[in-house]
């Protein structure tokens, strides 16, 4: 990069942290550091939602998912997500707004036990420490790596260090207003790749040509024998992780209880609905427009099509825009997950088992430590990612859905299930959050010729199969009643289904256009 690229990138950094710790100055109670004082408002919760999702993940993992077999395919993440943050806005989240939770694996303890609580808590917390976490600080270390050749141990601490320069001190609103900016960088730091893109196809060719060349990729169906993305997978198997993610996923969920109302919150997630139908424009679409461009420098390095664009056609100046927006994505996504990771600690385990009387303070304390010991776990894992040379064929973004699979089908049916049955006992609920972990386990050996969004739509059918039979065997004799939060305003907003509504609609035509 040019210099004038590296003062572009640095004062982006240096302001970013000090807006973020003068926005967070005088949060000292747990409520304060997990949930933001419960007083976010509907703009910072969509665009923190957009920012904490979109991280290299995206960037590198999605995009080279599309430059490789997935196509745009890939793109059923981004339109199912869409309509599933519809389904949460309208029905979850005044649910768990009501009840006043500080995390998801709470809610659990209200509508079954005790158990159910913490086998979702350690369940959770070891799949961000060792898959989400190291998997964001993998993905942008492999960024760093194709622009600048940066050793991708290296790459890996110095993510992880500007990821805590805030997040330690600051807790959930710290994150949230640094989202605000970093959301809204990434999504014009995107567009701009995404123009140099197509004027860099325009003058290669005819937009015709380079549709008629991608043509293999340019649309969604995939046929029935695909590894990763087969057309079944609409009926069921890309539900679950969607599911899981936006609605039952405490680092994105967290944002939305941190909501001054049911209305803000509901607001806040249809704005990241309609964010998530526009973003395989600026996510996908390069990553293809990449393999048309320079398939010859990213050969079978599908994780590189990204870096690689960015590298060849983004002139000196911009350039540290692009990488400001990169390393923005990176740094959301990595404290929002280590905040999570750290309240699920200490809100169900620490608060629960540990020390139950802890003071508001002691708790704030307790979580600043354990983000700080997150961080650390997560960076010993992303060095030996790094340092697995399967890692370059497999690709960061199929690594992570991979193994979510261990839990969110079972969560999803825990979840789901416990909102519709009423009766529905505590043995289902802990059962149905451990048959998730085995079936899946057994499926990963017998059944790996399968995509694994079909082994999640097997999964969740066996533990919702399991579930009833235990609810029929031994029910609930009165439905549990769930708590109230009094000082939670819980009137939904009055168009909430009809904005719902016109998300589904795009999202529909978008199939129907390219199905």
């Amino acid at each position: 990069m040019h210099l004038l690229d590296y003062i572009t990138f640095g004062v982006y950094v240096v302001g970013v942290i000090a807006f973020a710790l003068y926005k967070s100055r005088k949060g000292d109670t747990s409520e304060d550091y997990f949930l933001a004082s419960r007083s976010l408002l509907w703009y910072l919760i969509g665009f923190s939602l957009i920012a904490a999702n979109i991280s290299t993940e995206h960037f590198v993992g999605m995009s080279g998912a599309a430059a490789g077999r997935m196509g745009l395919a890939v793109a059923s993440y981004e339109w199912v997500a869409a309509i599933t943050l519809v389904f949460v806005a309208i029905f979850l989240l005044p649910t768990f707004l009501k009840a006043g939770i500080y995390t998801i694996p709470q809610f659990l303890e209200y509508r079954y036990n005790e158990w159910a609580r913490l086998i979702m808590s350690v369940a959770t917390i070891a799949v961000y420490v060792g898959v989400s976490l190291a998997s964001v600080l993998y993905s942008g270390a492999v960024g760093l790596n194709a622009i600048f050749g940066l050793d991708m141990v290296y790459g890996i601490i110095i993510i992880a260090l500007i990821a805590s320069a805030y997040t330690i001190s600051g807790g959930l609103k710290a994150v949230v207003w640094a989202d605000l900016i970093q959301g809204s960088l990434l999504i014009a730091g995107g567009l701009v790749v995404s123009v140099f893109g197509f004027i860099a196809i325009a003058r290669q060719g005819t937009l015709s040509a380079f549709i008629a060349a991608q043509a293999d990729k340019l649309h969604m169906a995939q046929p029935i024998d695909h590894q990763e993305m087969p057309w079944t997978v609409l009926l069921l198997g890309i539900w679950i992780p969607n599911v899981y993610y936006w609605g039952l996923n405490q680092f994105i969920a967290q944002r939305a209880l941190g909501a001054k109302s049911v209305a803000e919150g509901q607001k806040g997630v249809i704005l990241a609905a309609f964010i998530k139908l526009f973003l395989p424009l600026i996510i996908i679409l390069p990553g293809i427009m990449a393999l048309q461009l320079f398939g010859d420098q990213i050969q079978t390095r599908y994780d590189h099509a990204y870096p690689i664009l960015v590298k060849n056609l983004i002139p000196v100046g911009l350039k540290g825009l692009i990488f400001a927006a990169m390393a923005g994505a990176i740094v959301s996504t990595l404290n929002s997950m280590v905040n999570s990771a750290s309240t699920i600690f200490t809100i169900d385990i620490y608060q629960k088992y540990i020390k139950k009387n802890a003071s508001s303070h002691a708790s704030a304390v307790v979580g600043r430590i354990v983000t700080a010991v997150f961080l650390v776990l997560s960076i010993v894992v992303a060095i030996l990612l790094a340092k697995n040379p399967g890692m370059k064929d497999a690709g960061i973004f199929k690594y992570l859905q991979e193994f979510q699979g261990f839990i969110s089908p079972g969560i999803v049916a825990v979840f789901v299930f416990g909102l519709l049955v009423k009766k529905a006992p505590p043995a289902a609920g802990i059962a149905g959050i451990a048959c998730s972990i085995v079936t899946y386990a057994v499926l990963m050996l017998t059944w790996s010729s399968r995509a694994f969004l079909d082994r999640m739509a097997v999964t969740f059918l066996v533990c919702v199969l399991l579930m009833a039979v235990i609810t029929a065997i031994a029910p609930l004799k009165e439905p549990k009643t769930l708590p109230v939060l009094q000082s939670m305003d819980t009137k939904p907003h009055p168009w909430i289904k009809a904005m719902g509504g016109v998300v589904i609609a795009i999202a529909v035509a978008l199939y129907i256009i390219f199905w």
